[in-house]
């Protein structure tokens, strides 16, 4: 087991440690000369380090999704941990464990694939317990729906994330369904189970978390589409008015247009599929954003552009910790060898131009998509 993890660094303490390699990006100094900026992480999270001084040699020795083993100083810089790192090399497979580097549901796995299939061997409805028996029966499917994460990044990033998720739905929807008669449960556990499914195609989560070419192409929804169609050619006695029910469900999970679903739920099941699958995925959210933000004073986290807030550290905040963040103590050992602030390349001085100012672009909403314009009268808001 490897030690330390990112969880267990000590702001203004120099650690030695490995990591897994997330993002790497070559900059420029105003001297011209280069320094790196990454993301590493180990499979209890993640933070930024740059590395200043000597940086030539380790330049082209690693690239992303690699291993490396890296020395450095753990400072809080803006209210976020940030490693600055004074050595580092490349790490070989064969030394490190995997498993340390790749986070992964608590919950064991076999036992989440045993719940699953217990909840589809219990539907009463017999052609959608045979669809979705086809597609779990699958010996290509099944071994991904049990590793796949749920999201690159936003919610449920992690290994088995999608099944631990569909499972967290599956007692949403039961509760949620007892309470509204309308709702058909058959129809909406299947919905549940079969709406995140294309993901299993969509992301690369063989090393590090990453978009498939397919799913750059086509995203998930469609991918799902496909895979229940494919399914849905060997069950020909499939009623077609339930099939487009399944469908719609698949279509239609993330509720608005703006937010990536070609059609908005239109009947019970689909519409409190979209409320459950958004409530789950944004509670995931705010857990693990008050997990991940324990090396930073005060009550509040970073802002969190997934919420679109940050969140209240409660257990702090009931032990009359102060609610503003604590700013750093002053580092009297070794001065950092540049200014923390990023630097760009300077510049030719031009004549400056006012102009009128635009109105913004379309922001994007970091669950679902891009979203409308705000129009002048909400701005001002």
């Amino acid at each position: 087991m490897k030690s330390p993890y990112v969880k267990d660094l000590e702001p203004n303490k120099v650690a030695t440690a490995f990591f897994l390699v997330h993002s790497k990006e070559v900059r420029q100094k105003k001297s011209g000369e280069p320094y790196l900026t990454l993301i590493l992480g180990d499979r209890t999270g993640d933070l930024e380090a740059k590395m200043w001084d000597n940086v030539a040699p380790v330049l082209e020795a690693f690239e992303r999704d690699d291993f490396v083993k890296a020395k450095g100083l753990l400072q809080i810089f803006h209210n976020k941990p940030q490693f600055t790192i004074h050595k580092m090399r490349r790490l070989a497979d064969s030394e490190v464990d995997f498993s340390d580097f790749f986070p992964a549901s608590k919950r064991d796995a076999g036992e989440m694939w045993n719940e699953l299939r217990g909840i589809v061997a219990r539907l009463g409805n017999p052609h959608l317990k045979s669809l979705l028996e086809a597609l779990l029966d699958d010996e290509e499917i099944a071994p991904r729906y049990r590793r796949a994460p749920a999201a690159k990044q936003i919610h449920h990033a992690f290994l088995g994330g999608l099944i631990e998720h569909v499972l967290s739905l599956c007692a949403l929807a039961k509760v949620t369904a007892a309470h509204y008669p309308i709702v058909d449960l058959d129809l909406l556990l299947t919905g549940v189970i079969l709406h995140d499914i294309g993901k299993i195609y969509e992301l690369h989560y063989e090393r590090g978390f990453s978009y498939s070419s397919e799913g750059q192409l086509l995203g998930h929804i469609h991918i799902g589409l496909r895979l229940v169609n494919d399914k849905l050619r060997g069950l020909p006695d499939f009623p077609g008015p339930l099939r487009a029910l399944v469908e719609h469900m698949i279509l239609s999970h993330h509720g608005q247009l703006e937010f990536g679903s070609p059609k908005v739920p239109q009947f019970p099941e689909a519409l409190l599929l979209h409320y459950l699958d958004d409530m789950d995925s944004k509670m995931e959210c705010m857990r693990a954003l008050i997990e991940k933000d324990q090396l930073v004073g005060g009550c509040f986290t970073v802002y969190s552009s997934a919420l679109e807030r940050p969140a209240l550290k409660k257990d702090r905040f009931l032990k009359g910790e102060p609610v503003a963040r604590r700013e750093p103590a002053p580092i009297e050992e070794t001065p950092e060898p540049e200014p923390e602030v990023e630097e760009e390349p300077v510049a030719v001085a031009a004549e400056v131009v006012v102009a009128p100012v635009a109105a913004p672009a379309a922001a994007a909403h970091p669950l679902f998509g891009p979203r409308p314009v705000p129009t002048a009268t909400e701005q001002k808001q």
